[in-house]
C-alpha cells in the first residue's frame, strides 16, 4: 500500500527507518519518492499572501509567493537606517520622514543636518538660535554670545561687592555703595588721606582721630576744657595744678554727698507709709549747678507705700526742664521696680499730692504750694515699672512753681528747701 505525504507533514526523516505517519509501520527512506503528478498539482496550487489578515489580497501560485512576499507591502522589515525599529514595507516611507530616531533633519537655525537624535539634542543649544538672557535684563542674542553676557555684559548679573564681598546684582551694586559697611570713606574730619571703611568711622572718630574734639578727662571734676586729641597731653600737663584743685574739691563733695546719702538711707528705712519729706540743702549752690548744667536732675531717696508696697521716688530740676526750663522748678514722681511688684496691684491707681513746704513763721497762716492728682490708668508712668526703664521722667510737672514765687514767704530758709509727696492710699482709681 502506498502513502502520499506532503512535504513536512509527520515526522518523516530525510535518512533511515521511521514510523509511517499514516499506519505506524517502520518506513525505509530509500523507498520514498516524488509523486510527479501530485507536484504539478502542488506548484499550480493557488495561495493566498501569507500577509493577508494584515489586509493584503494578492493571490497566485505557489511557485510566485517568494517573488511576491519580496515587494509585499505587508511584508515587515528592517528600518535601512538601522534605528532597530521593525515594521511594514507600506509604513516605511512614513517611518523615514516622521518617526525614524535617525532620519535626517536640518536645524532651522544653524542650517546643519543631522540625524533626528543629535537634534533632539542640538535644539536648546543651537549656538545660532537667538535666546533671550535668563537673568531677564531683557537682552536678545546669539546663544553663542550668551555665556559671555551672563558673566561679563548682563545687568542682572550676580556680583560680588568689592568691599563686603556679599552678591548683589550689577545694576543695584552702585546703590549699595552709598549704605556698603566697608566702603571706604575720608574721615568726617580729614584727619588723613587713607580712607577708612564707613562701619569704622565712629570707632575711629571716638577712639583714634587726632583731630575729634575731645573733653578733659577731668571734665567730671569740674574742668570745661575741650581740644583736639591730638592736643590733649599738652593741656594735661600745662594744667596739672588746676586738675588736682578740681579733684581735691570734687572729693570734697563727694564725702558731703555720701553723708547725706547715709542720713536719707536712714530715711528711708522708717518711711513706708507713702508720705516722702524731702530736704534739698545748700540750695543756693544747688541752683547754680543746675543753671550750669543742661536738665541737672536731682533725684529722691525712694519711699514706700508700705512694708511690702510701691517703690516711688521724686525727682526736681530746680532749674527746670521742658516748658519750664530756666523759668520754674519741675518736680516728678516716679514708679521705681520693687521686690514684691509682683504681689501689687497694676496699673498704679492711688491719688497722689505734691507739696513745696512754707516754712515761714507758723503765727502766720503757711500756704504751702500744693498740686494733686488722679493717675490716669492708661498712662505708661503709671504702668508695672521695668529695670530697662531707666529714661522715664515719670509724670509731674514741669512748671511747678516759678523761681519768682519761690522766694516769696518762707519756702527757702537756712538754705535748705523742702518738698512733701504724699500718697493718698485711701482714695483708689479703678482702671
Amino acid at each position: 500500500m502506498s502513502h502520499i505525504f506532503k512535504p513536512g507533514e509527520g515526522n518523516v526523516h530525510s535518512e533511515g527507518v521511521f514510523e509511517c505517519p499514516e499506519d505506524k509501520l517502520a518506513l525505509d527512506y530509500a523507498k520514498i519518492y516524488p509523486d510527479e503528478d501530485m507536484h504539478e498539482e502542488i506548484i499550480n496550487t493557488k495561495v493566498r499572501c501569507s500577509h493577508w489578515t494584515d489586509g493584503c489580497y494578492w493571490v497566485d501560485k505557489v511557485t510566485r509567493l517568494e517573488d511576491h512576499l519580496r515587494t509585499c507591502k505587508y511584508t515587515p522589515v528592517q528600518c535601512p537606517n538601522e534605528c532597530s525599529a521593525l515594521l511594514t514595507r507600506l509604513r516605511l516611507d512614513d517611518h523615514l520622514e516622521h518617526e525614524c530616531s535617525r532620519r535626517q533633519c536640518k536645524c532651522e537655525f544653524c542650517g546643519m543636518r543631522m540625524s533626528w537624535e543629535r537634534m533632539e539634542h542640538h535644539e536648546g543649544n543651537c549656538p545660532q538660535e537667538s535666546v533671550y538672557c535668563e537673568n531677564k535684563c531683557g537682552a536678545r542674542m546669539l546663544r553663542r554670545f550668551l555665556s559671555n553676557h551672563t558673566v561679563n555684559e548682563c545687568a542682572k548679573r550676580t556680583v560680588p561687592c568689592p568691599h563686603c564681598g556679599k552678591q548683589f546684582l550689577y545694576d543695584t551694586l552702585p546703590d549699595h555703595s552709598y549704605n556698603c559697611p566697608r566702603f571706604p570713606v575720608s574721615c568726617p574730619n580729614r584727619c588723613d588721606p587713607t580712607k577708612i571703611p564707613r562701619e569704622e568711622v565712629e570707632q575711629h572718630l571716638h577712639d583714634n582721630c587726632p583731630s575729634t574734639m575731645v573733653i578733659c578727662p577731668f571734665s567730671e571734676s569740674g574742668c570745661k576744657h575741650k581740644c583736639p586729641r591730638n592736643s590733649l597731653d599738652r593741656h594735661l600737663q600745662q594744667e596739672s595744678g588746676s586738675h588736682l584743685k578740681l579733684m581735691c574739691q570734687l572729693v570734697n563733695r563727694q564725702r558731703n554727698d555720701i553723708s547725706q546719702l547715709r542720713n536719707q538711707i536712714q530715711t528711708v528705712a522708717s518711711n513706708q507709709d507713702g508720705t516722702l519729706l524731702w530736704k534739698i540743702a545748700d540750695i543756693d549752690a544747688k541752683f547754680k549747678e543746675a543753671k550750669a548744667s543742661s536738665n541737672c536732675e536731682m533725684v529722691s531717696p525712694p519711699f514706700f507705700t508700705g512694708k511690702h508696697g510701691y517703690k516711688l521716688s521724686l525727682s526736681v530740676f530746680l532749674n527746670g526742664n521742658g516748658s519750664g526750663e530756666g523759668s520754674h522748678l519741675s518736680l516728678y514722681v516716679r514708679l521705681l521696680p520693687g521686690e514684691y511688684d509682683s504681689l501689687l496691684q497694676w496699673p498704679f491707681t492711688h491719688a497722689m499730692t505734691f507739696m513745696v513746704m512754707d516754712q515761714g513763721d507758723p503765727t502766720n497762716k503757711r500756704e504751702h504750694l500744693t498740686e494733686s492728682f488722679i493717675p490716669d490708668p492708661t498712662w505708661k508712668h503709671f504702668q508695672k515699672p521695668s529695670h530697662h526703664d531707666k529714661k522715664s521722667l515719670g509724670f509731674g510737672y514741669p512748671q511747678f512753681v516759678s523761681h519768682q514765687t519761690l522766694k516769696t514767704r518762707g519756702y527757702i530758709v537756712d538754705d535748705c528747701l523742702f518738698i512733701k509727696c504724699i500718697v493718698d492710699l485711701s482714695r483708689i482709681v479703678e482702671p
